[in-house]
């Protein structure tokens, strides 16, 4: 626990539980009262307790204490005087004052449903997974809180990266941005994170081999109070990936940046030979693609190689998606080329900056993805949700239930 945190009791000090109920808030005063007893009314019968703490700049920790005195189990906060890490922080703070090592986080803004918290224990209890993710993105999941369309495509947008960057840890995640989820403390070192900002999940999944089971959730409205996403958010939200995992994606830049010098040296020397400059971009792409891939192969998917398809078959998706990306790009820079009267070389070398996301994205998620177990070696978990059902669910409903960004 921090020095600047100072501890509000709700009935004396803290009691031993199997279950604690971690609440990051800010301020969230008014959630405060409905989010207690809902708690309570799903965990009635379950040796159980509610620790918020709370970075509020209002009377959040006094209305917690307030509700604590005739709640019908055990309710603390934390007040912290400064937020170090933001809601990650938090999280991590209340880790460690946690009165039982089975700890389940949500949100305050009751967003997150507390009446799913006892199918998310039971899922942990027949699965002996480390952590347990409520997902909006497993099958029986919904993403309707989101609001609207834009929120729904940030988010899901998000995932993919995240995903992407993060493959074998999180393949078996369909959600690693959730915030509501069940984690085992005692697998935990907590020593070893380091949060910054809301994506916590993240932060330990990436960090660390512990084993995921989820359960579907369906993400509600907000009830009172504002969003706290903000572009300040969503800056320490690629800042934070980035660290993370910044090695992987950097190895594919680097090769990337060596392809996309060799195509641009090949599509010079052609042109400067009077090769008509649509087939010297042809032939430069042709040959690096084949370049990259042996690169990423040896420098940057060395590990996800085993449990990936086969050579021949991992060639051939990479092979054909660059063809297909090349086939779209080339189109696009002559179109810069005659519209703008640039160089097609510089025309070139901005086509090429705007390709490299998506080629990391279908690498990492679709090229090296792990095989899919068949038979009495698949898992039992519902399938995903297409983001394509998504896209029309969340469109479909916009025009009745406007959100926020």
């Amino acid at each position: 626990m921090e020095a600047a945190a100072r501890v509000i009791a709700a009935e004396g000090g803290p009691v031993q539980t199997a279950v604690t109920v971690i609440v990051p808030t800010f301020n969230e005063r008014d959630n405060v009262a409905e989010l207690v007893a809902r708690t309570a009314d799903a965990l009635a019968g379950y040796d159980a307790e509610i620790l918020f703490v709370d970075d509020s700049t209002d009377d959040t920790a006094a209305e917690v204490a307030r509700v604590a005195a005739d709640a019908p189990l055990p309710v603390r906060v934390i007040h912290r005087d400064d937020n170090t890490g933001g809601l990650g922080g938090a999280v991590v703070v209340g880790l460690g004052a946690a009165a039982s090592d089975l700890c389940i986080v949500m949100d305050g803004d009751l967003q997150h449903p507390p009446e799913l918290l006892p199918a998310l224990v039971a899922r942990h209890a027949r699965s002996g997974a480390d952590v347990v993710a409520a997902s909006r993105y497993v099958g029986g999941g919904d993403t309707s809180g989101l609001g609207t369309a834009v929120r729904f495509g940030v988010s899901r947008a998000a995932t993919w990266l995240t995903r992407s960057m993060f493959p074998i840890r999180l393949a078996r995640s369909t959600d690693p941005m959730t915030g509501f989820f069940l984690v085992d403390r005692s697998r935990l070192d907590l020593a070893t994170l380091k949060p910054q900002g809301f994506k916590i999940l993240l932060e330990i999944l990436a960090r660390t081999d512990l084993r995921i089971a989820e359960v579907p959730m369906e993400f509600a409205e907000r009830r009172h109070g504002t969003s706290k996403a903000s572009l300040r958010q969503g800056t320490t939200f690629i800042a934070h990936l980035a660290r993370l995992r910044f090695g992987k994606m950097s190895l594919f830049a680097l090769i990337g940046v060596i392809g996309a010098v060799a195509n641009l040296a090949i599509m010079w020397a052609l042109t400067t030979a009077g090769v008509p400059y649509v087939w010297a971009a042809i032939i430069g792409a042709e040959v690096t693609i084949v370049g990259n891939f042996l690169l990423q192969e040896r420098f940057v998917f060395a590990d996800m190689r085993t449990d990936a398809r086969g050579l021949g078959l991992r060639f051939a998706a990479s092979f054909g998606f660059n063809n297909v990306e090349a086939a779209l790009r080339i189109p696009l820079m002559a179109l810069m080329v005659e519209t703008w009267h640039i160089s097609s070389v510089l025309a070139t070398g901005l086509s090429l900056v705007v390709a490299f996301f998506a080629r990391f994205l279908f690498h990492s998620l679709v090229v090296y993805a792990p095989k899919r177990a068949r038979g009495a070696d698949a898992p039992s978990e519902p399938k995903a949700d297409t983001a394509a059902l998504r896209v029309i669910k969340a469109i479909d409903a916009e025009a009745m239930k406007p959100g926020e960004l």
